[in-house]
């Protein structure tokens, strides 16, 4: 199976999202969280930076949290960057992504690229070898920044948590 999508609440979504996970990762792999936290609803990706950055083991390496956040304006020579300093390494790229009034509330993870700002009309490149997306809101919901912080926070929590679970069984 080359992608895993469930609900943030799901029980047993962290157990099911580390485990498709640690098939994928591995001591190289860079997590690269974009986002920018001026917009709510785009803010998942630096909390998720922040959480692992503050969790995971060192020798793992984390790029977009909210103090140094990673988005449109600064993707593509963060991108050259990593990939001039990181060779042979596998970029795991986490985004918020929108989404019908169904998905809210998913996460979805891919071995493929995730194609951030797209929902919104911008065209950035492609990133990552692994892809995982929060799916924030609706499509073409107005004003776009009624999301609460606080269910962007679980859906980061989810993700971090999973991917810090995901490492641990990587190490043992």
């Amino acid at each position: 199976m080359d992608e895993l999508r469930l609900k943030y609440d799901d029980s047993n979504a962290i157990y099911f999202i580390s485990n498709f996970l640690s098939t994928y990762l591995n001591p190289n792999s860079i997590f690269l969280c974009i986002g920018t936290d001026k917009f709510i609803s785009d803010s998942l990706g630096p909390i998720v930076g922040d959480l692992l950055s503050k969790t995971i083991p060192s020798n793992y390496f984390v790029y977009g949290t909210l103090k140094s956040p990673i988005h449109a304006m600064n993707l593509e020579e963060n991108i050259k960057y990593i990939k001039k300093r990181h060779l042979d390494s596998k970029i795991v790229a986490i985004d918020a992504c929108l989404g019908d009034k169904e998905s809210v509330g998913k996460i979805s993870i891919k071995k493929a690229p995730l194609y951030p700002g797209k929902g919104v009309g911008k065209m950035l490149p492609p990133v990552g070898d692994i892809s995982i997306v929060g799916i924030v809101d609706v499509y073409n919901s107005i004003p776009l920044n009624s999301v609460r912080l606080g269910f962007v926070f679980e859906l980061a929590e989810v993700i971090a948590k999973s991917i810090q679970l995901a490492l641990k069984h990587k190490q043992s």
